[in-house]
């Protein structure tokens, strides 16, 4: 009798150690799933972070920031294009106030946006001519110019980025004010100027090749 319980006892004991190895290894099992799984949101994070849009230096009143798909943006003021070769142009166009009439002098847009070396498909005919400029102003006003329209190779519009108007130079702190001489309206003089995006643009029509 003493020996049966005995045996009972040890068959019993034996079966809780297994019941405990069996639990610790489920709770090891779990730690190691939590770990790499804590491993990977702390490897993420930082992924996550670079992925997002690198926050660039904030601009100062009156600069203008150069970027876009570009080898070397940059950033210009008005005293760095008093400093360009200058270009004066007299133009006519019509606004909401009414019909405008002014000599503006300058520097070519071409000139700024080229010292960015935009990144054209030599490779392509012409490549440049997939090339797009977007001016953006106060308030968040945009407009888009085509790269033939300010490459002196193709057109003879003279688009500016004034420093003056009517011999009156523009403040420091207001920037320079991009001028389409070209234009009958003066939807695209873009005044308080603050950044220039230069871009290619390859659309595929109907689902077609390029």
């Amino acid at each position: 009798m003493p020996q049966h319980l005995s045996l009972r006892t040890l068959a019993w004991g034996a079966s809780l150690a297994v019941s405990g190895l069996l639990l610790t290894g489920c709770g090891g099992s779990a730690d190691s799933k939590a770990e790499p799984a804590a491993a990977a949101s702390a490897s993420a994070s930082p992924s996550s972070a670079s992925s997002s849009p690198s926050a660039a230096a904030p601009l100062k009143p009156g600069e203008v920031r150069v970027a876009g798909q570009v080898d070397k943006p940059y950033t210009v003021t008005l005293a760095d294009l008093r400093a360009l070769p200058q270009t004066s142009v007299s133009v006519e166009f019509t606004s909401a106030k009414g019909p405008q009439k002014h000599t503006y002098k300058g520097v070519l847009l071409h000139e700024v946006l080229k010292n960015a070396q935009p990144r054209f498909d030599a490779s392509k005919k012409n490549g440049q001519l997939r090339g797009v400029a977007v001016a953006t102003g106060g308030g968040d006003y945009r407009a888009v110019f085509a790269w033939a329209e300010i490459d002196p190779g193709f057109a003879k519009s003279q688009v500016l980025l004034a420093v003056s108007e009517d011999d009156v130079p523009f403040e420091d702190t207001s920037g320079p004010r991009l001028v389409a001489p070209q234009d009958t309206k003066g939807g695209r003089y873009v005044s308080e100027l603050n950044q220039l995006w230069v871009g290619v643009v390859d659309p595929v029509v109907d689902g077609g090749q390029h």
